[in-house]
């Protein structure tokens, strides 16, 4: 056998991943996130492949990823206007922006908490880094929030006297802290799942409270009208720093409060060290769970 022949054959040789037992629940973690990066392009194409699926299953196509929550804020601003008794363009913007970020966050989250008992087969016959199944999941969320920025620019640009300010950039520190929030909430709950499969049912209704908590459906300047005990939980919720200093970034053109920049960044960071590595502690019993 020649040379050139030997490798041919040894280039697409299999590849086997072997899996042992380990004394606290999780793997050695430099090579597993090492491998996650290698094969950070199978969640990409599963995140393709289920935004492709979504888009043709609807009349609208892709315009519904911009009309579905702009249908949802012309909702919520109708109730808005009926309880205030007052119009304001500027409760408009807000709220455009707010459910705009918000969503992509719930969206994360829910279709996360899916994503690992719908893999089915996937998690049987193939070998790879569970992790990118959740991680997949946040990719197409945030791929679903990107036509709603446009949309929300033109309000911006019709109903705001300032439209631009080098302030505005600090907006994407508090959107990847939302972002880093959203994998690991998605990666939590997705755990979550496997064990109690009614955990999808639930959290429907423990999002619609979360937002009505969080500064979506009011200004964050309001909070000083609620009672001591509502702003104690408002303050708790880590969507008030995340999406406080987001708007405060965008909206109002300033620098938000610095108590805002750390709220958001240790929430983000804390919230995606448990839920990954609770996610990873137990990956290894979801093949027997789900068969």
């Amino acid at each position: 056998m020649t040379a050139p022949t030997r490798e041919r054959e040894t280039e697409f040789e299999p590849v086997y991943h072997r899996y042992g037992p380990h004394r606290a629940g999780l793997p050695p973690l430099l090579p597993y996130f090492r491998e996650l990066w290698h094969r950070r392009g199978f969640a990409t194409e599963m995140s393709r492949a289920e935004i492709r699926g979504a888009n043709s299953k609807t009349l609208f196509g892709q315009a519904w990823l911009v009309l579905n929550p702009l249908l949802l804020a012309a909702v919520y601003y109708l109730l808005v206007t009926i309880l205030r008794g007052h119009h304001d363009p500027k409760v408009f913007v807000h709220l455009t922006l707010g459910l705009f970020a918000f969503q992509m966050v719930s969206h994360s989250m829910t279709s996360g908490t899916k994503s690992v008992v719908s893999a089915g087969k996937l998690l049987i016959n193939t070998a790879f880094p569970r992790l990118l199944i959740p991680l997949s999941a946040v990719r197409t969320a945030v791929f679903h929030f990107l036509p709603t920025i446009p949309v929300y620019l033109v309000f911006h640009l019709i109903f705001l006297t300032r439209v631009w300010s080098p302030s505005m950039f600090l907006s994407l520190y508090f959107f990847g802290c939302m972002l880093l929030f959203s994998a690991g909430l998605a990666a939590f709950f997705a755990t979550v799942q496997v064990y109690f499969r009614d955990t999808s049912s639930f959290l429907p209704y423990f999002v619609r409270i979360w937002m009505y908590l969080s500064p979506v459906l009011w200004l964050p300047e309001n909070v000083a009208h609620f009672s001591k005990t509502v702003v104690t939980i408002i303050q708790l919720n880590p969507m008030y720093a995340m999406l406080g200093g987001y708007a405060e970034a965008i909206q109002e053109e300033k620098v938000p409060d610095v108590g805002l920049f750390l709220s958001s960044g240790l929430w983000a960071v804390a919230v995606a060290v448990i839920g990954f590595l609770f996610f990873i502690s137990r990956e290894r019993d979801f093949a027997v769970r789900l068969t």
